[in-house]
């Protein structure tokens, strides 16, 4: 029997604009089978926290023209669980909104605030250190998150410096650090108590919304001036006028990097933010030439350690090609190396400014 008083809020609003041309504001990464293994990344996601909290508690946290794809990918989803966001503004608005439904519906709430495309390896020590988290937020004023042993000096990703002289499975955490330069990253892990940030955070509902109250006044009055018609037939109109009125803020900003009582948990999965190309290049399996294929059918010639994606049974045919990201879809072939993934944001507007907005 799942316990009624665990929730998630799983985050789902995002463009994934470097997994273009796959990826497009009209239908996101997340609603893709990126790994080719049958389910879609918010399917993986949502399968994922279900193991561990009630279906019927698993609200999610997307934009507001995604409607259609949440209820056709999850169906035993209700419209009561999908909170729709119906401008942009970034992740501490919509994350304290989402909080203030479900205090509402269970004041004994704990939660788990989760993005929907996370390639997450073992999915048990991922509900271990979930449920440990819940067990301590249920009986402290605590704001979690889970970190990631980092592997090597990663400049993309955020750290979190937790107290060195901890022995616990859970830490305090000093600070959170922003994206670093290579040296600096390289320290850190010469340190030995830095933590990558995975953006996957646990709170019970009365912690997060008071750490909104002591941190983010205008906000949480802004949201919390709506706590009377929630769960009910006006919502939309309250949040339909209100929301756009809310600053453009992320959680780790507005609470994390600003609040005393923030805890970590090394995590003991295997983990990776799927963010680009590559890094699902390193989590899928190779060929003998180091290339990893999704859904093509495929003969190579003196080509090794690409990323290659196609429709269903396509053939691909490629020689004297190393080291490329390779990726069909419709009207868009992209070729381009994979040592410059991250310029793939900036081909997207070029696109977008030559061809037209509906090739992004």
């Amino acid at each position: 029997m799942k316990n009624k008083n665990y929730y998630a809020i799983l985050m789902a609003g995002g463009v994934g604009s470097r997994f273009w041309p796959v990826s497009t504001q009209a239908f996101p990464k997340q609603f893709h089978d990126m790994l080719g293994t049958g389910d879609t990344l918010i399917q993986k996601t949502f399968n994922r926290l279900a193991k561990l909290i009630p279906e019927e508690n698993i609200f999610i946290l997307t934009n507001e023209r995604y409607n259609d794809l949440v209820l056709e990918q999850l169906p035993s989803v209700t419209k009561r669980q999908v909170v729709l966001e119906p401008a942009m503004r970034n992740t501490a608005p919509c994350i304290l909104y989402a909080s203030l439904k479900i205090k509402k519906e269970n004041e004994d709430a704990v939660m788990i605030v989760a993005p929907s495309d996370h390639w997450i390896e073992d999915e048990q020590a991922f509900s271990n250190n979930v449920k440990t988290a819940f067990d301590f937020c249920e009986s402290n004023d605590a704001l979690m998150t889970l970190g990631i042993t980092p592997t090597f000096p990663n400049t993309g990703y955020g750290y979190i410096e937790y107290d060195k002289s901890s022995t616990s499975e859970i830490k305090s955490v000093s600070q959170f650090r922003e994206k670093p330069d290579y040296e600096t990253a390289k320290s850190f892990l010469e340190q030995g108590n830095f933590l990558w940030n995975a953006g996957i955070f646990m709170w019970s509902a009365k912690s997060v919304i008071s750490a909104f109250k002591n941190n983010q006044p205008e906000l949480f009055e802004l949201f919390e001036s709506g706590y009377n018609v929630y769960n009910t037939e006006v919502e939309d109109n309250f949040i339909k006028d209100n929301y756009s009125k809310a600053e453009n803020i992320s959680v780790d900003y507005a609470l994390m990097e600003k609040s005393t009582n923030v805890y970590v948990i090394p995590a003991t999965f295997d983990w990776n933010d799927l963010g680009t190309w590559g890094s699902l290049y390193d989590k899928l399996d190779k060929d003998e030439n180091s290339n990893a294929i999704v859904n093509s059918k495929v003969l190579v010639e003196d080509a090794s350690g690409n990323m290659i994606r196609s429709k269903k049974d396509k053939i691909v045919v490629i020689d004297g090609l190393n080291d490329y990201i390779v990726v069909d879809k419709d009207e868009v072939l992209l070729i381009f190396p994979k040592a410059k993934e991250q310029d793939i944001k900036k081909v997207l507007q070029n696109v977008k400014a030559n061809f037209g907005e509906e090739y992004g």
